[in-house]
Parts: structure tokens; C-alpha cells; sequence
């Protein structure tokens, strides 16, 4: 997996014939911000921030993963919602 790769899955998202559901897009951010960043050290956004806590879980939930794994899974992803 290469920087190239990922970066190339990153924009065709964007371009993708059927727009994802709201759990694809959250995985596909929770991916992207582990590869991109790493382990999420931000406070949980208040009860309120609806939108903000959905996106800090999807993050959280993948706590742990290393940026290579993280940029796999989401290259994978990516190319799973391209063939649909």
C-alpha cells in the first residue's frame, strides 16, 4: 500500500456513481482520519453536536489501528463502493 494509493482512493471518492449511506460515510471518515492522523485524542463533542459525536465514534472505533492498516481498509472500501 502506498501514499499514492491512498491518496488516489481518497479523491475518487468524491466521484463515486451512488452516494454512500451515512454509516459508509462514516466509516470512510473514521478510516480517514486513522490514516491520516492516528489515534483520536479530541474530547467527545457535547450531547448537542449530534453530527460531531457520530463522526468522533466512527473515529474511535478504530483506536488502535495503524496508519498502513487504515489506509488498507480504506482503499478497500473505497473500491468496494466503486463496484456497487
Amino acid at each position: 500500500m502506498s501514499q499514492a494509493e491512498f491518496d488516489r482512493a481518497a479523491a475518487e471518492v468524491k466521484n463515486l456513481r451512488k452516494k454512500p449511506s451515512d454509516d459508509e460515510l462514516l466509516k470512510l471518515y473514521g478510516l480517514f482520519k486513522q490514516a491520516t492522523i492516528g489515534d483520536n485524542n479530541t474530547p467527545r463533542p457535547g450531547m448537542l453536536d449530534l453530527k460531531g459525536k457520530a463522526k468522533w465514534d466512527a473515529w474511535e472505533r478504530n483506536k488502535g489501528k495503524g496508519k498502513e492498516a487504515a489506509q488498507e481498509e480504506y482503499v478497500a472500501f473505497v473500491q468496494t463502493l466503486q463496484a456497487q
